[in-house]
């Protein structure tokens, strides 16, 4: 993968559940994280106590994280409403010229922050809640 920008990686919803998703907000610093859980089955006959994992065993997720300014009301509202009802959506997570990441997530925390003299940010964090698919662009 070259060197890309960092504002060109986008957030998407799918709101209404129909396969149209829209840019939620203009993100001004994001962050996509993945990680697997080990399962340890190390024992008593393992060569010289040496720690052994079991492959393909731990349980996979993967974070999202961002903060920046809605672009509209209408993200605002669609997300905030996804928030309120503990909603699992379908989001994606698009990374230029790398591929698309979708799959259903859960606000996990919604901030809202402002300096009297600036404008209102927010800080969104997602956690995965089933299989993610990935499809390169």
């Amino acid at each position: 993968m070259a060197v890309q920008r960092g504002k060109d990686l986008l957030l998407k919803l799918d709101d209404a559940g129909n396969g149209t998703f829209v840019t939620v907000a203009g993100l001004r610093s994001r962050r996509l994280a993945f990680a697997e859980e080990t399962v340890d089955v190390t024992s008593a006959d393992s060569v010289d106590r040496w720690r052994e994992l079991l492959a393909g065993a731990g349980v996979r997720r993967a974070h999202v994280s961002g903060s920046g300014v809605f672009r509209d009301a209408a993200s605002d509202a669609a997300v905030r409403s996804t928030f309120f009802a503990g909603a699992l959506k379908t989001w994606q997570v698009v990374i230029p010229d790398f591929g698309v990441i979708a799959g259903a997530f859960q606000i996990a925390a919604l901030e809202f922050s402002g300096a009297h003299d600036g404008e209102l940010t927010f800080e969104l964090t997602l956690e995965s809640a089933g299989a993610l698919t990935f499809t390169a662009i």
